[in-house]
């Protein structure tokens, strides 16, 4: 009978598995998900070969790195569709993914990523990506969302709010949550005037 790794063992590879899923995160967000495993097992401070008894392909890895975001992203949306208010739904589900962008890189890569034979993490994203569809409908038909809205806006969207640079996340979230109004009010059937959030000073360097 083989005996069990020890406690310690145990630990350190799930330690080790952690930090590895932490760092390919950040570094997918960051540069894409053609970034070397190599790097990623540079970065997160183990062997190729600790990385690679983890994670056999890469294939593997960007499902695992994106799954808890994408069963995320699918509750968000799950929340907006419940709201009796469709419109109050949608701008929910935009007040959210901006705050959860601001707070986590990995949250844009997750929806955009197709990476070949990560067939899981497609099909979650298609399957979000269907919902937000069905919540675009509802609050058209309501009459509280422009007609002319189409997905590709949500995308612009998260481009400009994937833009915001600050010194800090507070300040990130807080810029976001202001863009994020902002943004809302152009989006809205019969445009009104709201308060917005209160402003951010972000660094000019930003820009550049």
């Amino acid at each position: 009978m083989t005996n069990p790794l020890p406690h310690s063992q145990r630990s350190d590879a799930r330690d080790n598995r952690e930090r590895i899923l932490a760092v390919a995160r950040t570094m997918f967000a960051e540069q894409g998900l053609e970034v070397a495993m190599r790097e990623i097992a540079r970065r997160a401070e183990v062997g190729p070969a600790t990385l690679y008894r983890h994670f056999p392909t890469k294939e593997v890895l960007v499902a695992e790195a994106f799954g808890e975001q994408m069963t995320v992203c699918t509750a968000l949306v799950d929340e907006g569709l419940a709201d009796p208010d469709p419109w109050r739904g949608f701008c929910l589900v935009i007040e959210k993914a901006c705050e959860m962008q601001a707070r986590d890189r990995g949250f844009t890569a997750a929806l955009v990523s197709a990476f070949p034979r990560a067939v899981d993490l497609a099909a979650d994203r298609e399957q979000a990506l269907g919902k937000v569809v069905e919540l675009v409908r509802r609050a058209k038909a309501a009459g509280g969302l422009r007609p002319d809205f189409v997905l590709d806006d949500l995308i612009m969207v998260l481009m400009a709010n994937g833009g915001i640079r600050a010194t800090s996340t507070a300040t990130t979230v807080a810029a976001s949550q202001r863009l994020a109004a902002l943004l809302l009010q152009g989006m809205r059937a019969q445009p009104a005037v709201s308060p917005l959030p209160p402003a951010v000073r972000l660094p000019l360097t930003a820009l550049t």
